[in-house]
């Protein structure tokens, strides 16, 4: 893992054991970001870009934090490298679970009076990668657009939950049962979570949820829709919960390319609706499902309405 050191600005290499305390951005692209490339090149062109400015504020935050380390995706990850990429994204839950703090950019909010109002409408909320970076952190603070402090999610709890349908436990600060609480939503309410976010790349729908799944598995950009199809397959041979079947209930007008009869959601917008479905238990032994070549084999009880 590499990460910023916020007094030299220079990048520094780190493994698991004798990784420091670090501080992490969590924020939506913009225009000139800085690469990896940029911060190897000592050319110096890239202190002009506009995204340079982010990782100066970013490191300022972070040494009046009291912390010496800063990680940002931009430039903390080598993009041209694959399997670093790919290594990256399947350990991106990790990583801003592992913060010290998060520290949540959003340039589209104004420093006012009103900021706690007006932050569930920023396009930070819209985005799919930040779904897991507002979930994961154990703190998470918001910066409006001129990098003054407007609020903790702890304290704007109430009003995040309220607008994206997630469970106010997992907006509180330094919970010790981060995953237990995240088991206890179903799949088929952390696919909602999801259902009204977007990416750029197709593919990045089913990626940004690796995490609030803890699921593994490769990248293979180039998949498109197929990326989503392979996350709820190993989801489903994962656990047993069969909510992930419990998609296309909400008012969505589904585009017409959703007209397949498979019993996977094309998309997670296929869940908006599905916030409130629970696993029924039954206290009775099932059958469990599993996927071979010719499907999804899967035992169900019928319950008279």
């Amino acid at each position: 893992m590499r990460l910023i050191n916020t007094k030299t600005l220079q990048l520094e290499e780190f493994n698991e054991i004798n990784r420091p305390r670090y501080a992490i951005l969590s924020h939506t692209w913009g225009d000139q970001e800085v690469t990896f490339q940029d911060m190897q090149n000592d050319s110096g062109q890239h202190l002009l870009k506009a995204g340079y400015q982010k990782i100066l504020q970013t490191c300022k935050v972070t040494l009046e934090s009291n912390l010496e380390y800063a990680w940002i995706d931009t430039c903390c990850i080598d993009k041209t490298s694959s399997a670093e990429l790919s290594e990256a994204i399947n350990s991106m839950f990790k990583w801003y679970e592992g913060a010290t703090i998060c520290y949540a950019y959003l340039p589209d909010v104004n420093e006012t009076s009103d900021g706690r109002s007006t932050i569930p409408k920023s396009r930070w909320f819209t985005r799919g990668w930040t779904l897991q970076e507002l979930i994961a952190p154990r703190r998470l603070v918001f910066y409006a657009s001129t990098w003054e402090l407007i609020d903790s999610r702890s304290n704007l709890s109430e009003t995040i939950a309220y607008t994206t349908g997630i469970d106010k436990r997992l907006l509180q600060d330094n919970r010790d049962d981060l995953h237990r609480i995240l088991r206890s939503s179903s799949i088929a309410q952390r696919m909602s979570w999801a259902s009204r976010r977007q990416t750029t790349r197709t593919e990045d729908l089913a990626y940004c949820l690796l995490g609030i799944f803890d699921i593994n598995m490769p990248l293979l950009y180039g998949e498109g829709s197929k990326a989503f199809a392979r996350l709820q397959e190993e989801i489903i041979r994962h656990t047993d919960d069969q909510s992930i079947f419990a998609w296309g209930l909400g008012e969505t007008q589904y585009p017409d390319s959703w007209s397949s009869t498979s019993v996977l959601a094309p998309s997670p917008m296929a869940f908006a609706g599905s916030e409130y479905i629970v696993p029924v238990d039954t206290c009775q032994d099932s059958a469990p499902f599993s996927i071979t070549n010719r499907g999804i084999r899967i035992d169900l009880r019928i319950w008279r309405g």
